[in-house]
């Protein structure tokens, strides 16, 4: 049971960063704004001529030196699953949707924007719910307060979520982007992910993963007390 149990979560933990990188491909299309993490890549990739794929492996590995170095008991399978894969399906998702959605309308944009929410949404519960690691940028602000004791989680997270934003649009005017341009990797859709995802992932958490995790152990205690009258 236990060994059906950890297979359980490693296919969960693979589904939602796989969810989570097509998300990130819509959010890239609807040019309204990524996640900060995602804001700070968009702007180093503006930058540095590789693909965004090896780009994104090279940065997380940075980051998880940080993590070993530090605290490492919050690295895990799903870490290297997200450093690994997140990238390369996120380059590959964006790249298709290029080729199908061509020069999309606002209203266009808009609606791959709240199909980017919902599914990131849904990708992290199952990711979340998993629980074998995180990754390596919610390792450092895990660290921070957790490690090091140096404030509460949310704030921490909102400093470092805010760093990576200016940092992202720094690097992306230093490539030579346009000031016109940065709302599309610093927007409208940076605000609703830094902000506003808690509550739908939660609902996601509580319809969606938690069932999965747990449904065989549900459906067998139902089975019991069938079994013995209840």
């Amino acid at each position: 049971m236990k060994s059906e149990i950890n297979i359980r979560r490693i296919a969960m933990s693979l589904f939602g960063v796989i969810v989570c990188a097509v998300s990130v491909g819509l959010f890239k299309i609807a040019a309204l704004g990524v996640d900060p993490f995602q804001s700070f890549m968009a702007g180093l990739d503006s930058l540095v001529p590789i693909s965004f794929g090896t780009l994104y492996v090279i940065t997380n590995a940075v980051l998880l030196i940080f993590a070993l170095v530090f605290d490492r008991h919050y690295i895990g399978i799903a870490t290297f699953i997200n450093l690994f894969l997140l990238g390369y399906i996120t380059q590959f998702t964006y790249e298709f949707l290029q080729t199908v959605i061509i020069d999309p309308s606002i209203a266009v944009r808009i609606v791959c924007l709240i199909i980017g929410v919902v599914v990131i949404c849904f990708g992290s519960a199952f990711y979340m719910t998993a629980d074998l690691g995180v990754s390596t940028y919610d390792a450092i602000a895990l660290i921070i307060c957790n490690t090091w004791k140096k404030g509460k989680f949310q704030y921490v997270r909102i400093v470092t979520d805010v760093i990576c934003v200016i940092l992202g649009v720094l690097l992306f005017l230093l490539a030579g982007g346009e000031f016109s341009k940065i709302p599309t990797i610093a927007g409208i859709g940076t605000i609703i992910t830094a902000f506003f995802m808690g509550p739908l992932i939660e609902f996601f958490n509580v319809h969606a993963a938690r069932p999965v995790l747990n449904g065989k152990k549900a459906r067998e205690g139902e089975e019991k007390n069938v079994q013995n009258g209840g």
